[in-house]
């Protein structure tokens, strides 16, 4: 869980830092929550990685987690700028398990 946690960490700092300098859009706001979401896709994707959770488990959880975010957004902001943050979930959360195909054990965890 911690390392969970530190990937979240790493992932919504390094996702904010890029936005802000290289991209410098005008909501400080929306950098930060789709630094978030960044972040989360990262630490949910660490946290499933184990084989205490089947196939269905981590889609489904994957999808909770998108829905979260997907509220809080549209809470927060509106629906058109909440829908960009699944995006960038998705892309995230598929690109790790990518990556960890390549591996033997298929996990990044080891």
């Amino acid at each position: 869980m911690k390392k969970a946690l530190l990937y979240f960490a790493l992932g919504t700092v390094v996702s904010f830092l890029i936005n802000y300098f290289f991209y410098s859009s005008e909501n400080i706001g929306l950098d930060i929550y789709y630094a978030v979401a960044f972040g989360f896709a990262w630490g949910i994707a660490y946290y499933l990685d184990t084989p205490n959770f089947t196939l269905p488990q981590k889609l489904g959880l994957s999808f909770v987690a998108m829905g979260v975010l997907v509220l809080i957004g549209t809470l927060i902001f509106n629906l058109e700028l909440a829908i960009p943050s699944i995006l960038k979930f998705s892309t995230v959360f598929v690109a790790y398990y990518l990556i960890a195909s390549f591996r033997g054990s298929k996990s990044l965890r080891k």
